[in-house]
């Protein structure tokens, strides 16, 4: 039952809560983790937080946070950001010490990229110099969290047992305030390992939770809405906005009520790919005639609106001068000056900072009201309806030609991979939780959230096989079938993280497009031969992953996962992968090395 504090040692803040039972300082921890819902945390031990993980096995048991053991503290955070993007739930992580954090940055500023809310955890201390053994010098920072501050929201170092509350609590609503994003708080073996003698109060986490998405201004919005009911080729670039589910209905009833193209920007689903305006296949050819674009939660314009191919130099638009822009987001809202992952600038003519999920019903109504009042626009729209529907039966038809052309080819095209995926995965419920390669799209259908999870975009090699595990551990038990696409280079970085997806069983096909090369750089390594008049066959020396080849199953079976490879004839891959989905229904993961083509 609910207590309210007296006064004095009793209060906290204006704290309306319970009475603690907390005997020590990590006994409070672990009751916060469970005040904020948290249900899993994903750790590397370390001695540093060995109170903290006292209080998580041993204090009031059968009140479990689960712990999901990892072999590395990469792979704790890629696990967390997976599983917030399948579920919209924060995860907690155990990093040891400065060692441990610094072992996970990379895969914190991967959440950073992604806007993922992640709650790192981190040992530390003691700050008390007179209660260090000897190793805790070495590990103990006077500000730990400087370590990622440049790529974290929020982060913390309480020096009391008092603190404890109020720094998780400001970590966790920071974490899932939008643009949402990783938090860390360094707990200090002091505070973790001091008994409690007075009276402490668990507050009401309901009481502190993130605030709800703002509107859009209503002048911006009239504007924009204006805009796009008055374009002769409105043209939507659909980002990052199914982070929030409910944004998706009005962006389909909008591209339907405009007859416009969808381009989907590469990064979480947002758009049906067989749906009739998508576009997406068809960049250039959605974009270059628009007259208004309408972007939505677009980490940064330049990716879908600038050329195919990049290189040095001015950046050049696919837009034309003339073309006016629209952007709904609140990622201007969370900016630092670390990196610029928001790439290049672009103009805005009406930029709106609010909530798709909020601003989309009614910039719809507004549109259709305008529609109506145009005459013959129903005419209109279904003109340019017919010519979006044309290009895109006429990509379709490119990409099936792609398929049938390089069906029978060796080593096993990437068109015939993806085909035999889509053969296995339709009619079923799944989730694609992670995926490599640029052409994908092309053959697999996606339909809804679960079909593309994105992530990544920080670029971090490793990211792959952690953050599926993670998304397929919050799918587990909903009965879809989760899949996993990666590259041989970044299967190897995080490869151990298999063992926590044998320990857990949590049911998950990873398939390897195996290339047998960094084949990103090998490009690069053509490209600069050519331009330098250089030996051309010299662009895989150091970045082949040969003599030897390395023998991707046995890792797999040596971590205690099935697998099946390598498969280098393409008849043989459906039999393959029929048997792999088999092991993944009866609640386990799987790998399948299968040998392709670098593009």
């Amino acid at each position: 039952m609910a207590e309210t504090p007296k006064s004095g040692a009793e209060s906290w803040a204006a704290g309306i809560g319970s009475k603690s039972k907390a005997q020590y300082g990590s006994d409070l921890m672990v009751e916060m983790l469970r005040e904020l819902g948290i249900k899993y945390i994903a750790l590397n031990p370390g001695a540093s937080y060995r109170g903290f993980h006292d209080s998580l096995v041993n204090f009031e048991a059968g009140k479990d946070i689960q712990m999901i053991m990892c072999t590395h503290e990469e792979i704790a955070v890629a696990i967390a950001n997976g599983y917030a993007r399948a579920t919209g739930e924060i995860m907690a992580t155990g990093l040891h010490n400065v060692v441990g954090l610094q072992h996970a940055s990379m895969a914190i500023f991967n959440a950073w990229c992604d806007r993922t809310p992640i709650l790192n955890l981190g040992g530390g201390g003691p700050q008390d110099t007179t209660q260090r053994r000897s190793t805790d010098w070495v590990h103990t920072a006077l500000v730990q969290g400087l370590a990622v501050r440049d790529y974290v929201k929020f982060d913390d170092q309480p020096s009391t047992v008092d603190g404890i509350a109020e720094s998780f609590l400001k970590a966790y609503r920071y974490a899932m305030t939008e643009p949402r994003g990783p938090v860390y708080i360094c707990l200090d073996t002091d505070v973790q390992e001091a008994q409690i003698d007075k009276p402490m109060t668990v507050p009401h986490a309901q009481l502190f939770r993130p605030p709800a998405g703002p509107a859009a201004n209503p002048e911006q919005l009239k504007t924009a809405a204006r805009l796009l009911a008055e374009a002769q080729w409105p043209a939507i670039v659909a980002g990052e906005l199914a982070r929030n589910g409910k944004s998706l209905p009005p962006l389909l009833d909008l591209a339907e009520t405009l007859g416009a193209a969808v381009v989907d920007s590469d990064g979480r689903y947002a758009f049906p790919s067989t749906h009739p305006l998508n576009l997406t296949n068809a960049r250039e050819d959605a974009l270059k005639n628009a007259d208004v674009v309408l972007a939505l939660d677009v980490p940064s314009l330049g990716v879908p609106l600038g050329p195919s191919v990049r290189e040095r130099g001015n950046f050049a638009p696919i837009v034309s001068p003339s073309c006016k822009i629209i952007h709904i987001t609140l990622l201007d809202l969370e900016k630092q000056s670390w990196v610029s992952d928001n790439m290049w600038l672009l103009p805005v003519h009406v930029p709106i900072a609010a909530d798709t999920a909020v601003a989309l019903p009614p910039l719809l109504e507004q549109v259709r009201e305008r529609l109506a009042a145009i005459p013959n626009s129903a005419g209109q729209v279904a003109a340019r309806r017919a010519k979006v529907e044309a290009i895109h039966r006429d990509t379709r038809k490119k990409s099936e030609e792609w398929v049938k052309k390089t069906w029978d080819e060796k080593p096993i095209s990437q068109a015939r991979f993806f085909s035999e995926i889509q053969q296995r995965v339709a009619g079923k419920a799944w989730a694609l939780v992670g995926v490599h390669g640029r052409r994908w799209r092309e053959v697999i259908e996606v339909s809804e959230p679960a079909h593309g999870m994105g992530g990544g975009r920080g670029g971090g090699v490793g990211y792959g096989l952690p953050s599926s595990i993670g998304s397929a551990l919050g799918f587990k038990g909903s009965g879809r079938l989760c899949v996993s696409i990666l590259g041989d280079g970044d299967f190897l970085m995080t490869s151990n993280a298999l063992w926590t997806a044998a320990k857990y069983e949590i049911p998950l096909l990873v398939i390897v497009l195996n290339n047998h090369s960094y084949y990103n750089d090998e490009e690069h390594q053509e490209r600069m031969a050519r331009w330098r008049d250089r030996p051309v066959a010299n662009k895989g020396v150091g970045i082949r992953i040969e003599d030897p080849v390395p023998d991707l199953c046995t890792i797999a079976r040596a971590f205690g996962v099935d697998a099946f490879g390598p498969v280098t004839e393409p008849g043989d891959l459906g039999d393959i992968l029929d048997k792999a989905i088999a092991i993944v229904e009866s609640g386990k993961p799987v790998v399948v090395d299968v040998f392709t083509q670098p593009r």
